[in-house]
């Protein structure tokens, strides 16, 4: 894929979180895919994202920056929403929150098979 046409194919990925379209994660995402370090496969990171709307029910998506070089994609994610209880370690409870995840794929067979991901803590922190 070119740089634009990878560009696309992330931004479809997005729509396909922010649907919550599960069933079309496998478009995406890779059967072996590795998050942080971490062999997570197609279903470890499809219940990791399940997870992620089940604490944070109006959880979306937001596309801020987006470089794409075959075959990585470098992504800002802006979030703004209320988890419900507890967010990484932090006591939440339905407070709302903004905040940025900094994230780099690499693309194999236009499936994301590694993801590197950074949220920013301390701006979420420094809301509380």
């Amino acid at each position: 894929m070119t740089g634009p046409e990878l560009a696309n194919h992330y931004r479809g990925y997005i729509v396909c979180l922010n649907a919550q379209a599960w069933p079309q994660l496998g478009d995406f995402v890779h059967g072996h895919v590795v998050h942080n370090g971490r062999q997570l496969g197609l279903s470890g990171y499809r219940d990791m994202l399940i997870g992620n709307f089940a604490d944070i029910p109006d959880l979306r998506f937001n596309i801020g920056l987006l470089l794409s070089d075959p075959p990585r994609v470098a992504s800002r994610l802006y979030f703004d929403c209320t988890p419900s209880g507890e967010f990484l370690g932090l006591a939440i409870d339905g407070q709302r929150v903004a905040f940025t995840e900094n994230v780099f794929y690499e693309f194999r067979e236009r499936k994301i098979v590694e993801v590197w991901s950074v949220i920013d803590k301390a701006a979420i922190e420094a809301q509380l």
